[in-house]
């Protein structure tokens, strides 16, 4: 799987989170609960200040097998207090593009990245979903290096 190494700056993401883990046999349906909460439980359109319309989910907070999961947006200035705030900290990350049926492709994606020897910084990795057309989604991935 191709990717290509980007410069990013600090972002700010608001949302929901969640603590879960690989080996948790209810992972799935904890990070689908947290994008239903959003959309369906109508939190999207209470983010105040985002930068553009595009979703983020953030993997952070790395502790042994457990991170934190938040699904949001990202903003220019936090002011919901009520709603989880993260930083995406300033780095170097390795950029994976994707495209296709959403559920997919982001499955095979996190599949390929775990098998590959990028030297990660476990800062904070996350996926920027570029549309919300679930069966043609334009999805960058993007994985926080040292």
């Amino acid at each position: 799987m191709n990717y290509e190494i980007v410069n990013l700056e600090q972002k700010t993401l608001v949302g929901v989170s969640a603590i879960t883990s690989n080996s948790d046999p209810k992972m799935g349906k904890i990070i689908e609960g947290l994008w239903q909460k959003l959309y369906q439980g109508g939190l999207y359109t209470t983010i105040r200040n985002k930068t553009n319309e595009h979703a983020i989910g953030l993997y952070s907070d790395y502790l042994a097998d457990k991170y934190c999961v938040t699904v949001g947006s990202e903003v220019s200035k936090p002011e919901n207090d009520e709603l989880t705030i993260k930083i995406i900290p300033t780095g170097k990350y390795a950029k994976f593009s994707v495209h296709g049926p959403m559920e997919k492709v982001v499955g095979e994606a996190w599949s390929e990245i775990w098998q590959m020897d990028l030297d990660r910084s476990y800062t904070g990795d996350f996926e920027e979903y570029l549309n919300s057309d679930l069966e043609n989604a334009d999805i960058n991935i993007f994985i926080a290096l040292k």
